[in-house]
């Protein structure tokens, strides 16, 4: 193993000593605080890059550093005129740091820090605000990324995101981290993957409590958090006061108030799925699917967990549809020259390609098969639904995101990060671009229950002419800062920002936003009232989180546009500099005047070698390495060490993959293997494989045949009986596969169904009644 990081003539990590972290949630807002302590034990003045991520949504709203006894606070400057201050810090022998935003991704920055001089330590601050993504279970989850995977870049690009990796050695630093968390709502628990000191509640009605990670926590993986507060899954408000020294009318100036709507839709149109729709899969295969889904023991490699999601998928379609699925890396490659019409025939034939796909398709190259399903034509009645599978991270993500948005009128875009560290800018920027939903899939996280919740989704009609009206007291107006909705799921959060400028001129302390849309032809409407009244102690999180909706808007927007640009770059730093939230035209300096003498001879730089070992994309939070380093060289040598570990790797990984796939999935998982026995119209043949999952022959299941009743008919009605009887908690999971099911026996008109029913309880031991079964 070689480690990585800034590194001693002993080939030692030495400067970053501790990270102490501060969360504090409000509602589903976070405040996270960072304290990173590290030291020059050089005899040599040090400059280095520091690289961390965070999420992609977030505000970056603080940076501050401390050395000695002095604090120097972070201020906020258009991002050249930073960088040149910078330089000249350094070259007059001062310390300075430098903190800005990469680039080529939103959810990755920079700190440079410059002149540390021999045996100097120092401290950085920084802060930022995030709102908090709602489960499947209603939970919500707060991450701090741990790892930071490879920027992987096209031949021919230079990207200038290098990200660090480290050997799976024990990580020379220590981590501290504590959360206090306060809400409307009683909170019922506190649960994360990572070991936890038991939750303390504050007060009396549980609506504060305190909750810190196990003083031995390693820091080599995202630690998460998952709220469960009461009563959540409703609609909410928040009102926040501005700033009282700055200028009413302007951002911070005045209220701001967060909606957060649940939008709840007609059951008539819920209650029918439809049967309509193109379903393009795009699976990653580069090497690094070839990674276990964790660390834990048992783990599926992540290309098994996608040759298992893809079978659920392609056995959950609706008859009529189409579809297709692509594989990249390097290069791409499609099952079907165009996506095809579901039906027996063309399922079989991609489930056996299915069991062929491996990780063997090097880098990660989304771009071009993006542009070839795009270039292809829609199919008349058939809206396009895009499925994205990745585990990587690509150093041309604005242009992928651009590319999404530019098409988001003829498709939605689902997408599933994989595994700790996939980018957050990436995953939720192509769902959102692509007026989809995101997803991640983290450590012991099963893949198939959050990709199947997505097919719900896509499988939702799509919601058209969204339109909000507003209505605030005498006086007062509302300027929108969030962009406009362009996506709605049922009970999914919807976020809305927006200002409040004026002074109501009533006794009216209250104000209403309605949502109107049209779902399947219907117009329907959504109504959420909000008191005027602050709340107290937000921090003015609202504020920043509406300031970063707002500037990433305008930056979309200075991507695309092509005669104004020097204007809205010019809005951007105004908005960033007031709200003091970091964007890509601005960076944070701070200068910390030292000995005023100009520095003599270069300065101390590290280069990182290349990962060696297990764990290419294992984790190193917030890693250091020279920032001076060619850059070229550092990639070549990071790629080159990946594909020649890969190819050592590759023997094993086929032999598994072939051993273990035969159409089927692994004979232990009986619910896999139950679904990969299903025909696409919905039914099942029965056969000894059938009657193996229920724990008999087949012999003993055909003698208990209601007279009357054909063979196909009744091991259907068993695999259903089987599914609500064992399998309930995996629900999510089949209930596509028990919808076809369903139909396809009633359209089958047996006269003797309740007979069906009460035979196949007494054979499987169950008691599920006919009205469960949907028969």
């Amino acid at each position: 193993m070689v480690n990585c990081g800034l590194l001693t003539v002993k080939n030692e990590p030495v400067p970053l000593k501790s990270i102490e972290v501060d969360l504090q949630v409000q509602g589903h807002v976070a405040t996270v605080s960072s304290t990173l302590q590290y030291a020059n034990e050089e005899n040599s003045p040090l400059e280095a890059l520091f690289v961390f991520p965070i999420p992609a949504e977030a505000a970056l709203c603080h940076f501050s550093a401390k050395i000695a006894d002095q604090e120097i606070v972070g201020k906020l400057q258009e991002k050249d005129e930073a960088k040149e201050e910078y330089d000249d810090a350094i070259a007059s022998g001062d310390q300075a740091f430098l903190l800005e935003e990469s680039e080529e991704s939103e959810d990755v920055f920079k700190l440079s820090v410059g002149s540390l001089p021999a045996g100097q330590s120092a401290a950085v601050t920084f802060i930022y605000v995030t709102d908090l993504s709602v489960q499947a279970d209603h939970s919500l989850r707060f991450c701090l990324p741990a790892v930071l995977n490879p920027r992987y870049s096209p031949p021919g690009t230079d990207s200038g995101v290098v990200s660090e990796i480290t050997s799976s050695a024990s990580i020379p630093y220590s981590l501290s981290f504590t959360a206090n968390v306060s809400s409307p709502n009683p909170i019922a628990k506190v649960e994360s993957k990572c070991a936890l000191k038991p939750l303390v509640f504050l007060n009396a009605d549980h609506t504060m409590a305190k909750v810190c990670l196990c003083a031995d926590h390693k820091f080599d993986r995202d630690v998460e958090l998952y709220l469960y507060y009461e009563n959540a899954h409703q609609p909410t408000a928040i009102v926040e006061a501005g700033v009282s020294t700055a200028k009413p009318g302007t951002l911070m100036g005045d209220p701001v108030v967060l909606l957060s709507l649940y939008p709840e839709f007609p059951e008539a149109v819920m209650s029918s799925v439809s049967s309509c729709g193109e379903f393009v899969f795009v699976m990653d295969r580069s090497g690094s699917m070839g990674y276990a889904m964790h660390n834990g023991r048992g783990a599926q490699l992540r290309i098994e967990s996608a040759r298992d999601t893809l079978l659920l998928l392609l056995k959950s379609l609706p008859m009529g549809c189409y579809f297709n699925i692509y594989g990249f890396g390097s290069n791409y490659e499609s099952f079907f020259p165009m996506s095809v019409e579901y039906t027996q025939k063309t399922m079989e034939e991609a489930l056996k390609r299915v069991k062929e796909i491996d990780a063997n398709m090097g880098g990660t190259e989304i771009l071009e098969p993006l542009k070839h399903i795009y270039n292809q034509q829609c199919i008349r009645n058939h809206p396009r639904q895009l499925f994205v599978f990745t585990d990587g991270e690509v150093g041309n993500t604005k242009e992928v995101l651009s590319l999404v948005k530019d098409n988001a009128e003829s498709h939605r875009c689902f997408t599933f990060g994989i595994g700790e560290g996939a980018s957050t800018a990436l995953i939720t920027g192509m769902a959102r671009n692509g007026c989809g939903h995101a997803q991640f899939i983290t450590g012991s996280d099963r893949m198939q229950p959050k990709v199947m919740q997505s097919l719900r989704y896509a499988l939702q009609p799509a919601v058209d002419d969204i339109s909000e009206v507003w209505t605030v007291p005498a006086g007062m107006s509302t300027n929108r800062l969030s962009q406009p909705l362009n996506v709605l799921f049922q009970g999914q959060r919807a976020l809305i920002y927006a200002q409040l400028n004026g002074e109501s001129q009533s006794s009216d302390s209250e104000g209403t936003v309605t949502v109107k849309y049209r779902l399947a032809g219907q117009e329907v409407s959504n109504t959420l009232s909000f008191s005027l009244k602050p709340a107290e102690s937000t921090r003015l999180s609202i504020h920043r989180l509406a300031a970063r909706s707002l500037i990433r808007s305008l930056e979309q927007e200075w991507q695309t546009e092509r005669g104004n640009r020097e204007a809205l770059k010019a809005r951007v730093v105004e908005l960033s500099v007031e709200s003091g939230v970091s964007s890509s035209h601005t960076a944070f300096i701070a200068v910390h005047k030292g000995s005023g003498e100009a520095v003599k001879g270069p300065m101390l730089q590290r280069r990182v070698p290349a990962p060696r070992g297990k764990f290419l994309k294992a984790a190193m939070p917030m890693a250091l390495y020279c920032s001076r380093a060619p850059r070229k060289a550092c990639q070549s040598s990071l790629f080159g060490g990946c594909f020649a570990m890969l190819k050592k790797k590759k023997k094993t990984s086929k032999a598994q993959s072939v051993e273990s796939v035969d159409i089927l999935p692994k004979i232990e998982d009986h619910l896999l293997q139950l679904i990969s026995l299903q025909k696409a119209s919905g039914c099942w043949d029965m056969d000894n494989a059938l009657a193996q999952v229920f724990g008999r022959t087949e012999e003993e299941v055909v003698k208990q045949t209601p007279a009357q009743v054909e063979k196909g008919v009744w091991a259907t009605v068993l695999a259903l009986i089987w599914l609500h009887g064992f399998k309930m908690d995996d629900q999510v999971e089949w209930q596509f596969v028990a919808i076809k099911a369903t139909e396809w026996i009633l359209e089958q008109k047996v006269a003797n169904l309740s007979e069906c029913v009460l035979v196949g309880n007494a054979l499987l031991g169950c008691q599920v009644t006919e009205e469960a079964l949907g028969l």
